[in-house]
């Protein structure tokens, strides 16, 4: 991603999870001030994509989304400009603690709209989520759905993704906040490893450590690179459109297995390794997403080839270096 012309600070909430690592990576490339916003005070992901000292550029707020006088504080004590929205418990989390889930999912948004109108914040762009879908809607669609589908969520978290849209439309309405929401499938990637679609990524951590590991769903999925999820979120919260827009995240649909043969063939030994157990997902294996680069033309596109490189790259420094957790491949 180009380097930003004019520096802003950056609200990332929920930053210190796999998309959110991502985006503060990308707007220390560019020159930027993020500021992470998030329950959690381990910073790994975000350290083994951009190392310790740059970690240090990294201003760290730690608070809940949920309560609106912390967030508040951190926009006006940090003079936050922009805000990427990313926080928010994913679906085995929502399915355990549905009633946690919608606060940290429902109401934290909620106060991130709330917080940006009295802090005179006109844009905002935050993770919905292709499970706004279920796989019959591909089938409705005759196609990969687009944005003009009736979503059918099938689990409270795609419930809770849906209602944040309809936050973000009332919001434009009574604040005339403007918003982009963007609705990835499965992102891999360094740092990806947790949520229902994070088995491909733990696969090529396993293949680098020589550890079997089985992905525990097949069929097709709509892989999409960390890097070019972040830039998209990135040029959204920079440039997106007037009103309250929703975009499909699409990236490169193919088979599961394919995937695998890609990594077993940049990885010497990784077919006696890694292996694809289970159904397909219960979600499109595909998403159009045209309509987000008409409205926002010049987002980076990552091949499955290289983004696949790229990853077993830093996993091998990583490794190399002593400083690559494993701990999500017993889970």
């Amino acid at each position: 991603m180009g380097t930003s012309n004019d520096t802003s600070t950056f609200l990332v909430t929920g930053a210190l999870g796999c998309i959110g690592a991502w985006t503060v990576s990308r707007l220390l490339e560019r020159g930027d001030t993020p500021v992470v916003f998030d329950m959690g005070t381990d910073p790994r992901r975000i350290r083994d994509l951009v190392g310790h000292d740059a970690l240090k550029r990294v201003h760290f707020v730690q608070g809940d989304i949920a309560d609106p006088e912390a967030l508040r504080a951190c926009v006006e004590d940090h003079g936050v400009k922009r805000i990427v929205h990313l926080a928010g418990l994913q679906v085995p989390f929502c399915r355990a603690n549905p009633m946690l889930g919608a606060r940290v999912n429902v109401l934290g948004t909620v106060n991130v709209f709330e917080v940006a109108a009295k802090a005179g914040i006109d844009r905002i762009a935050y993770a919905s989520s292709a499970a706004v879908y279920e796989r019959e809607d591909e089938v409705r669609s005759h196609g990969a759905p687009d944005e003009d589908a009736t979503p059918h969520p099938n689990t409270h978290y795609g419930v809770y993704k849906l209602a944040n849209e309809g936050t973000a439309r009332v919001s434009h309405m009574e604040y005339g906040i403007s918003s982009v929401g963007l609705r990835p499938l499965t992102v891999y990637g360094v740092g990806r490893d947790q949520g229902m679609t994070s088995g491909p990524t733990k696969a090529i951590k396993s293949a680098v450590i020589g550890q079997p590991y089985t992905i525990g769903f097949g069929g097709r999925t709509d892989f999409l690179y960390a890097g070019d999820c972040a830039d998209a979120f990135i040029a959204a919260a920079e440039r997106g459109p007037e009103g309250a827009s929703v975009y499909n995240l699409a990236g490169a649909a193919t088979e599961v297995t394919s995937f695998v043969t890609e990594l077993c063939a940049q990885v010497d030994g990784a077919s006696d390794l890694i292996q694809v157990v289970g159904g397909e997902l219960p979600v499109p294996g595909a998403i159009a997403g045209a309509r987000l680069d008409d409205a926002l033309p010049g987002l980076s596109r990552t091949s499955l080839k290289d983004g696949i490189a790229q990853t077993l790259q830093r996993f091998r420094e990583l490794h190399a270096a002593g400083e690559l957790s494993t701990s999500d491949l017993s889970s």
